[in-house]
């Protein structure tokens, strides 16, 4: 299940790239490259660039990825960064992924990754999923026991969706939101997903 579902993450935040058309994208918290490389099998897609905070997970990437430190690429490159820093080292872009990261971080510094992401990256569109605690029960888990032990929270879907219309609407862009994983009736699907785009 955890395999299906790590895959169904990836094709639907590819599903909204590709139907947005964006061009230049950028992993905010890409680890091992996992989506860079499948991004990678797609034309539409001409620059790629990764961002964590991990340099052992950036190591691996860049030899999964294929990146020459040498002979460097500026249509695909992975470098060491924090989201919570609005000093960005990278070029604009048009598109954002934050797949499974947001539950990464401390709930005090969330505001700083509102003004770093949304404030000073100002990507035309990104792409959020982050775990349903609400579907925590069916994956077998205790009240309060989270999925991983380095996650510093895991939000219910109303939790999520109030978060996101907050920044949606503080920074000027519109929010859209669906699950990733087969429905309960009661608790959702195993992942939650938001869309935001710039407001017209």
């Amino acid at each position: 299940m955890a395999t299906a579902l790590h895959q169904a993450r990836f094709n639907a935040v590819i599903r909204e790239l590709l139907a947005d058309g964006a061009r230049h994208v950028a992993d905010l918290g890409c680890g091992r490259g996992e989506l860079l490389q499948r991004l990678r099998e797609h034309r539409q897609f001409t620059r790629l660039i990764g961002v964590d905070t991990d340099i052992r997970a950036l190591a691996r990437a860049r030899m999964v990825l294929g990146i020459d430190l040498l002979r460097p690429d500026p249509d695909l490159h992975v470098c060491l960064h924090s989201f919570t820093d609005a000093m960005w080292p990278i070029p604009r872009v048009d598109a954002g992924v934050m797949l499974e990261t947001i539950e990464h971080v401390d709930p005090g510094h969330l505001p700083q990754v509102e003004q770093a992401v949304f404030g000073r990256l100002r990507p035309r569109m990104l792409v959020m999923t982050t775990p349903n605690r609400e579907y925590n029960r069916l994956h077998g888990l205790s009240p309060g026991q989270r999925r991983r032990p380095d996650h510093r929270f895991e939000w219910t879907r109303a939790q999520f969706q109030q978060w996101c219309t907050g920044v949606a609407q503080r920074q000027r862009y519109q929010v859209r939101f669906a699950g990733i994983g087969p429905s309960h009736p009661a608790f959702g699907s195993s992942s939650q997903l938001a869309r935001f785009s710039i407001a017209a």
